[in-house]
């Protein structure tokens, strides 16, 4: 029999109705995202933060004799020392001295090495060719080389400055984020109910799973960047401070916000211990340069430590997401696109790993019959 296409005139009337439903219903989830658009980087950032110290909360609710809204205030003071007012301090910071560091950024384009000390020669085995090392770095004119390949200080800041923004959006977005973090704790196990429901109805048991798996990537993402962040440039800062590096505390912010940029703290700390070694001394110099390996240490060790702990996310994927998260929400980009890119990317292959090939499968055009089927005599035989 030859299956014949049914005029449009005799297609079910309830089968269009439920794709005119389900049309209707993506269009008006499209048009309330829509609306919503101006929200929608503190609200992804608040879920973050919520799903993130979500188990803190259950714990201090344990300690406060089981009260709600006491374990939310101090959940919420404790993120808000943790995740916005790092990210606030580095920002303003950074936002209030441009025009110290235009200036920084010059003097570095302008350093020029200076002429090798004579005691250099004198040294055992290693002076001569010391010295002839130092004349060919000095020769080289890495000032004027920077100059030529690297864009102006000034249009740098400026787009910078342009992706952060004022200080009234970012303390709006803060303010935002800490409103709304509060009402889901608040709420909590109605939400996750509901977030559960929602896989449930998507893929039945295997959609719960993978909402909690969501959870567990956007955890350990959140606690590898940031934690991370706030610790290499903790012990940058520490060096700094303590071996006299001028404007510490402004590159102290620019470490933490290069940091959650995934670029590590020795954009910022190498240049430190270079300009230390020939200006202020050898003995300064060995001893920033002491906290720098330390800091890359923990940029190396940590952060996949704490990621990997959660989920299994590759490192290059959370770059990908800060840089495009910038470009797309701006600084809150910066925790909002590894996020969502680590989650997609976690649902996708624990997705693909359902379905496994058996290499028999692939290998054998013609798979092998039941047993049932193999024993059954054939009728020829049993006539």
């Amino acid at each position: 029999m030859t299956n014949k296409t049914l005029p449009p005139s005799d297609i079910p009337a309830h089968q269009t109705r439920v794709v005119l439903a389900a049309m209707t219903a993506v269009g008006m989830i499209l048009c309330s995202l829509w609306v919503v658009r101006p929200f929608l980087p503190a609200t992804i950032w608040a879920v973050t933060i919520g799903i993130t110290t979500w188990p803190l909360l259950l714990h201090i609710q344990k300690f406060l004799w089981g009260s709600r809204g006491l374990a939310v205030t101090v959940t919420c003071l404790v993120a808000l020392m943790v995740y916005v007012l790092p990210f606030w301090l580095a920002t303003t910071t950074v936002l209030t001295h441009t025009a110290e560091l235009k200036t920084l950024a010059d003097s570095a384009l302008t350093f020029r090495i200076p002429s090798e000390p004579q005691w250099i020669q004198h040294l055992p085995l290693i002076g001569p060719k010391t010295a002839d090392w130092w004349q060919q770095i000095e020769n080289v004119r890495l000032p004027q080389l920077a100059n030529r390949i690297l864009p102006d200080t000034g249009k740098v800041i400026g787009w910078v400055l342009d992706y952060a923004g004022s200080f009234g959006m970012l303390a709006l977005q803060f303010l935002l984020t800490l409103i709304i973090l509060a009402a889901l704790h608040t709420r909590g196990e109605a939400a996750a109910s509901l977030v559960m429901n929602f896989g449930s109805a998507l893929a039945g048991e295997r959609g719960r799973e993978m909402v909690l798996l969501a959870g567990r990537t956007i955890r350990g993402v959140a606690v590898g960047v940031t934690v991370t962040a706030i610790a290499e440039s903790a012990v940058g800062g520490i060096g700094m401070a303590l071996t006299g590096v001028p404007w510490a505390s402004i590159l102290t912010a620019v470490t933490f916000i290069v940091c959650l940029l995934q670029a590590g703290p020795g954009v910022t700390l190498i240049p430190a211990v270079i300009w230390m070694f020939f200006l202020r001394g050898a003995g300064p110099a060995i001893v920033l340069l002491v906290f720098t390996i330390l800091a890359i240490v923990i940029d190396n060790l940590l952060r996949p430590f704490l990621i990997r702990k959660q989920a299994n996310v590759p490192l290059v994927l959370i770059m990908v997401g800060v840089i495009g998260g910038l470009a797309a929400f701006g600084l809150v980009g910066i925790f909002v696109g590894p996020m969502i890119l680590s989650v997609t990317y976690t649902l996708v292959k624990s997705w693909l790993s359902e379905t496994d090939f058996q290499t028999s499968d692939l290998n054998d055009p013609l798979p092998s019959l039941p047993a049932t089927a193999q024993t059954r005599p054939s009728t020829t035989e049993a006539e």
